[in-house]
């Protein structure tokens, strides 16, 4: 039973990821060095993006809550 409910937390947060939009200038900007690769940048999220962000935060709760209870039993 947590094994399965493992998988489908899993497979949700792989989705959610995928679906995060980028808060950098992405790989190329990390090499040319066009407008610096500032990770700590203070971007704030609106709309769906932040429910997205939120619903990420809190199924990586519970994966982790998840690995440790099936490693408990």
């Amino acid at each position: 039973m947590l094994n399965a409910l493992l998988m489908i937390v899993s497979a949700l947060l792989i989705i959610l990821t995928l679906l995060q939009g980028g808060k950098s200038d992405g790989i190329s900007g990390a090499f040319t060095g066009n407008g610096g690769l500032n990770l700590f940048a203070n971007v704030k999220e609106r709309g769906s993006e932040k429910v997205i962000s939120n619903v990420t935060l809190v199924l990586g709760v519970i994966y982790f809550i998840l690995v440790i209870a099936i490693h408990l039993v």
